[in-house]
């Protein structure tokens, strides 16, 4: 086979492209990496996950420092937010992970190929073709497998585009200054992170819900506890609430909007569409090949094919998988290692977590209550409350609580939903639990440092049986 063919070329560097390229270069596959910008980290590392967490850090360090008096700091009513300072801070973090991909690819052997990648069809005599266009020119790159990781972009409300009033997550990551007030329109993870941190920095918000509670995926206590412990800080909310129209006006925006049939106006400095990711999947040629796309989205099987012979898909354009960096980063691991003839466990979709980074945060994996009857189970709960902890004391945040949902027939742990301090650091046991078909009897034998959050985990399995020891 002559030199100039990969044995994989990946179309998209985000998390699934990435990850996929560098596993593809340990297991001694020749791989070119395609993507369209000058940078590698895709959507996550530069406008996304990465950048918006860092806010979300600085946000509770602000918290912390506005609870000075409570924890002994004095003086601390003085001090100021430098909101250049912020950002430059988030910049640095972003291109200091940038640079490191890019250290990254050559460590592992990956060829680099900036421009923007489209199919060009099914393969000839085993090898497909991908259509590269860059400021250079075009050329093509040939290789006998190819990972389209192309991600996904903001949903916008229809006749509207982002501007300076108008944000979707890349333009409320650098606005020049904090606005005053914030409308945030839907409440999945990023309406109620960016929520969350525009609250600590002191703007006026409130968010629009079309469907009956925040973070709707989430189980039902847990929506619950959110919209409680939202409106306890202030932050304002509507659910069922269906908006009808977005102006702009001389000193922001109006938005518009029907609750219980009645219509209500809101005006704001700005406006955050957080009404979910399309997947992007037009445009880079997949009509000119076998792929079977519903809605935008990818379908494909448990080695993350295509239905056309050669080509996989991974990341936020893959059908029956949610949008999270780290389902898409899993996803290119299975699919180039199936490429590269190993042996594989394809993903189980209830084993991947859900993080939502909002203060309080929350971590979610498997079945919720509802979703465990629907399916037929018969389920015993265990609930422990974070304000029983001893380690949320010291850290100064009660709110919340871990919730374990189990098949009350076999005992094995269906799911486990938990809001509060580090949820999203606390999740990783229960992915854990469920990976080994655990049940409540076994991880309540099983010993947890004190005083810890995860000692939470211990007590939410004891409440299974009534018998939490702290509650």
């Amino acid at each position: 086979m002559p030199e100039n063919i990969y044995d994989v070329a990946i179309v998209g560097s985000g998390p699934a492209g990435y990850t996929a390229a560098i596993r593809a270069g340990q297991l001694g596959l020749r791989t070119a990496l395609i993507e369209k910008d000058p940078y590698l980290g895709g959507t996550c590392l530069h406008v996304g996950c990465i950048p918006t967490k860092a806010l979300l850090f600085n946000a509770e360090v602000y918290d912390h420092v506005k609870e000075g008096p409570e924890l002994g700091l004095e003086n601390t009513s003085g001090v100021t937010l430098n909101w250049g300072a912020i950002q430059t801070r988030k910049q640095g973090i972003v291109d200091k992970h940038a640079k490191g991909l890019q250290f990254l690819m050559r460590k592992n052997k990956v060829t680099v190929i900036e421009g923007y990648g489209k199919l060009t069809g099914p393969a000839k005599n085993g090898i497909h073709t991908v259509d590269v266009a860059s400021k250079s020119g075009k050329h093509q790159i040939q290789a006998k497998n190819i990972l389209l990781s192309t991600g996904s972009v903001a949903r916008m409300l229809p006749g509207m585009q982002p501007d300076e009033q108008i944000l979707t997550n890349i333009e409320v990551l650098s606005l020049k200054t904090i606005p005053k007030s914030l409308i945030v329109i839907g409440s999945g993870a990023v309406g109620v992170e960016f929520a969350s941190i525009y609250k600590s920095f002191g703007a006026e918000v409130t968010i629009l819900e079309m469907l009956p509670r925040y973070v709707p995926v989430e189980d039902e206590e847990v929506s619950k506890e959110l919209m409680r412990v939202y409106r306890k800080r202030g932050i304002n909310g509507f659910v069922n609430a269906k908006v009808e129209k977005v102006e702009k006006t001389g000193k922001g925006v109006k938005v518009t909007f029907i609750v219980d049939g009645k219509q209500q106006t809101l005006e704001a400095e700005k406006v955050l569409v957080a009404i979910g990711r399309a997947p992007r999947t037009e445009n880079v040629g997949i009509e000119k090949t076998k792929i079977k796309v519903e809605r935008g989205f990818v379908e494909v099987d448990k080695y993350m094919r295509t239905a056309e012979p050669g080509i996989y898909a991974v990341g936020d354009i893959v059908a029956g998988y949610p949008q999270l960096a780290h389902s898409g980063a899993m996803e290119g691991i299975v699919a180039v290692t199936h490429i590269a003839g190993k042996p594989v466990k394809p993903i189980n979709p209830l084993r991947i977590p859900n993080a939502t980074y909002c203060h309080p945060e929350i971590g979610s994996v498997g079945l919720t209550e509802s979703n465990a009857k629907e399916a037929g189970y018969s389920v015993k709960i265990g609930k422990f409350p974070f304000t029983a902890n001893s380690r949320a004391s010291i850290v100064g945040s009660h709110e919340g609580f871990v919730k374990i949902v189990e098949d009350s027939k076999y005992g094995e742990i269906l799911g486990v939903h938990i809001i509060g301090p580090t949820a999203t650091e606390l999740i990783a046991e229960s992915v854990v639990a469920l990976e080994m078909e655990c049940t409540a009897e076994e991880l309540a034998n099983i010993i947890h440092a004190h005083p810890t959050l995860s000692e939470a985990m211990l007590d939410g399995a004891n409440a299974v049986f009534g018998m939490a020891i702290n509650a």
